[in-house]
């Protein structure tokens, strides 16, 4: 019995893909400027590659370590589109977007599905948002309505004046409505308390995403009887299709400790994390320090996976997208991926964000891919 464990650092991009600047993200290079700006030591990601894969120089990679850059092919740089890739479903058209906020075909039938109307309608950072809206929110009930530059509908409410179970409900009406021209991504829950003044979003946020419009290498994996373990809001990410057991963690710290549990648990299959803080907290708050913190939690994480991996097992770090927290932008950015691993064919591997699904399927079944991506053997 083998093991495969995909551990997704969110937003934690290795450098400007060829077409960063049809985007508007000429120049970042998330990991490589978090590592300049503040020279926080990660000796264990570094062992892995990490410096190959930045271009500094933070010491030789281990031998049996691989490590390199994934491509992403498919259009758009969000969190949907990048673990879809990931997992060999590869997306021709982004989800579409709403710089000027949601027409009225959208908000209208919300409005009335709700009984109430909405706040805002535009984009928005989701912190600044509740602290200049909430005390209109308080006052008048109306949910705080916003998108960003990622396909997104995000509904904020102050959890003693909208429940989070009634939150979840409009979240639900929202998806609904949001398809066809207007299938975005994510239907989001943002959650809040707190006073005027001192507003704090809570770790209630559930994502309700637009299911796969394809199969996935967790379908095919489920077809098999191949248990799929998602940590985080991999579930969420796949609308729960060819997930066995959803792990709904909501920080790094719990995401780190639920990877060591089934590390140490799980017999056989693929466990998929997503550690989200990366890009939820520190990343769109350009928060250079708390980033920097965030990975060299990770870096003495990667000893205790390394402590309960077992022979025949696999460990591989990547990303979904960029989410570059020292430039202007608080937005993802489209970035290539970084390839960190173990178990693998060691060295150089530059290669798609799809080969990651390939590998994982490939290692897992014995059988080649069928879907987008080639196995790393």
């Amino acid at each position: 019995m083998s093991r495969f464990f995909v551990c997704v650092l969110d937003g934690v991009g290795a450098g400007e893909l060829p077409d960063a600047a049809d985007y508007g993200d000429e120049g970042s290079a998330t990991l490589r400027h978090v590592l300049e700006a503040t020279n926080v030591g990660l000796p264990h990601l570094a062992a892995l590659g990490l410096g190959e894969v930045v271009r500094l120089p933070l010491g030789a990679p281990r031998p049996e370590a691989t490590y390199g850059r994934l491509l992403e092919r498919g259009a758009g740089k969000d969190t949907t589109t990048g673990h879809w890739e990931m997992m060999g479903l590869v997306l021709e058209r982004p989800f579409p977007t709403y710089p000027d906020g949601f027409p009225p075909e959208v908000i209208e039938p919300f409005e009335a599905g709700i009984g109430r109307g909405i706040l805002c309608n535009r984009p928005a950072s989701g912190t600044a948002v509740i602290d200049e809206l909430g005390d209109e929110h308080l006052r008048t009930g109306e949910p705080i309505v916003y998108t960003s530059a990622d396909s997104v509908f995000q509904i904020a409410c102050h959890e003693e004046v909208v429940p989070v179970p009634r939150l979840y409900e409009w979240c639900e009406l929202a998806r609904g409505i949001l398809q066809g021209d207007h299938a975005v991504g994510r239907v989001i829950a943002r959650p809040f308390l707190g006073s005027p003044g001192g507003y704090y979003r809570t770790e209630h946020r559930r994502d309700f995403s637009l299911p796969p419009t394809g199969p996935t290498y967790l379908d095919l994996l489920h077809e098999r009887g191949v248990p799929v373990v998602g940590v985080g809001k991999i579930g969420e990410i796949f609308t729960q299709r060819g997930v066995d057991v959803d792990d709904h963690t909501t920080n790094n710290t719990d995401g780190i400790e639920a990877c060591k549990r089934h590390l140490a648990e799980l017999d056989e299959g693929l466990l998929f994390a997503n550690l989200v803080d990366f890009d939820q907290i520190w990343g769109h708050r350009n928060d250079v320090d708390g980033f920097a913190a965030g990975l060299a939690e990770v870096d003495a994480a990667v000893v205790e996976f390394e402590r309960l991996l077992r022979p025949n097992d696999a460990m591989l770090l990547c990303a979904d997208h960029g989410v570059d927290p020292t430039t202007a932008s608080t937005d993802h950015s489209r970035e290539y991926s970084p390839l960190l691993a173990l178990g693998l064919r060691p060295g150089r591997w530059d290669g798609a964000q799809e080969d990651v699904g390939a590998t994982a399927f490939w290692r897992l079944t014995g059988e080649e891919p069928p879907l987008a991506g080639g196995p790393i053997r």
